[in-house]
């Protein structure tokens, strides 16, 4: 497999879409593949495609890990708008996302966010069908993430640097490696990113990711929303001194620093690659071995990681107890954090529910989402959010009652809303009025 020179690039999204096309040394970008449509591509990505900027779908909805097959309408979705973007290769997460449903006789419930898969046998025979079925479906390449973890798995069988060897191994996927995350799980886990680093068949490498976060109460959180730690530099420099990575990509996802604070964090980048790179010398690695053949994994071997998978995401999502075996101030703090990340999408996918509950929307939220995992995507979310709320007894207030009501209607009825200035002005001075 022929490996794609992609150089540095910044991960694309639209509240930075202008500073990107006037960045200087961009050579890439990577957009999230779900908040994209093949038929109405935002107008900055067909002018960095224009002019020679690769392009390349990152999805994070599939969930690879998770014990079932992957759906087909997801990977039909990756595979289009892979062929819209022009893009060399396509890239998922190590993780699982959902669980559930048919192979557990239970309704499947949505986590919202990437969760790790244990690093056992049965999750990795698991992990390797998923991604050959994955690889198949696909137009171009599959290369697959290392994602960061708050909690670990009782009973793991293999390090992280050997569950991904051996993942490349047998189905010759790519990797994309999250230097971030690597310090992540460092700090959440006591695991150390040189061992990880040294085990990885680093000829896979398809590309890098680079991102910021913080620490608070021993505990760092991957946040895509504050400057690169040293730390994460560091290790980006001891992975440029074993092999040179054909892309590196900064990732940022909100609280967007000026643009001038966004081109020094890239120039950190580079000068931690080139600092590799005089270490490193002219040693090249090793070439990707073809996978090998496989047969199918037995339906027990996903019946038990689905039985599993659904007892962790249960505890997190249901407040149902916590599995025996993991620690359960870690699965505390995860439980918040998907809550709390809930609460946020929520706001930003229907704005109007926090405009209308006011500082009562956060503490609402939360409450709601205690004990009601999510089930479908977040505007389904939204809508059963405001369901619960309308239930007899939740609310005191009859404005606030009548002017939720209203906006379930405006979603829920037989014609959709009405996208008209003028009735948007109207519908927005009586939410107003309803607020006095």
């Amino acid at each position: 497999m022929t490996t794609v020179r992609l150089g540095t690039g910044i991960g694309w999204r639209p509240e930075i879409a202008d500073a990107v096309e006037a960045m200087p040394g961009v050579d890439w970008v990577e957009v999230v593949a779900e908040n994209v449509c093949p038929g109405h591509l935002p107008a900055s990505l067909l002018r960095l495609r224009e002019r020679g900027a690769t392009v390349v779908p990152h999805g994070v909805s599939l969930g690879l890990g998770g014990a079932g097959r992957p759906d087909e309408r997801r990977l039909t979705a990756l595979a289009e708008r892979a062929a819209a973007l022009g893009s060399p290769l396509v890239t998922e997460h190590i993780a699982f996302v959902r669980a559930g449903g048919p192979l557990t006789a239970s309704p499947g419930i949505e986590a919202g966010h990437l969760l790790p898969v244990p690093r056992t046998r049965d999750a990795l025979d698991v992990l390797c069908e998923n991604v050959r079925i994955a690889q198949d479906a696909l137009p171009v390449p599959l290369a697959v993430e290392n994602i960061a973890a708050l909690f670990s798995w009782p009973g793991e069988e293999m390090t992280e640097g050997q569950f991904l060897y051996e993942l490349a191994d047998r189905t010759g996927v790519r990797l994309l490696i999250d230097v971030a995350n690597l310090h992540t799980n460092h700090v959440n886990r006591g695991e150390d990113p040189a061992e990880a680093l040294a085990a990885l068949p680093l000829e896979a490498v398809a590309y890098v990711h680079v991102a910021g976060g913080f620490e608070r109460d021993g505990v760092w959180h991957d946040s895509h929303a504050h400057p690169v730690p040293r730390p994460v530099l560091d290790i980006l420099t001891d992975l440029a001194s074993r092999v040179s990575p054909p892309g590196v990509l900064l990732e940022r996802d909100e609280d967007f620093p000026p643009t001038a604070e966004l081109e020094r964090e890239l120039d950190a980048i580079r000068g931690a690659v080139e600092a590799g790179d005089r270490v490193r010398g002219d040693a090249a690695p090793e070439r990707v071995r073809e996978p090998a053949a496989a047969g199918p994994v037995a339906g027990a071997t996903r019946e038990r990681l689905a039985l599993a998978q659904t007892a962790v995401l249960s505890s997190l999502v249901a407040g149902t107890p916590v599995p025996e075996g993991f620690d359960r101030t870690r699965m505390r703090v995860q439980a918040r954090a998907l809550a709390a990340k809930r609460a946020d999408v929520v706001a930003k996918v229907a704005p109007e529910l926090p405009e209308i509950l006011g500082d009562g929307y956060r503490p609402a939220f939360l409450a709601y989402a205690q004990t009601r995992p999510m089930t479908g995507g977040y505007r389904h979310d939204a809508m059963a959010f405001v369901e619960h709320l309308l239930r007899p007894g939740r609310l005191d207030d009859p404005r606030t009652r009548r002017a939720l009501r209203e906006w379930h209607r405006d979603r829920s009825g037989p014609r959709p809303r009405s996208h008209r200035p003028t009735t948007r002005l109207a519908r927005a001075t009586r939410r107003a009025l309803l607020r006095r």
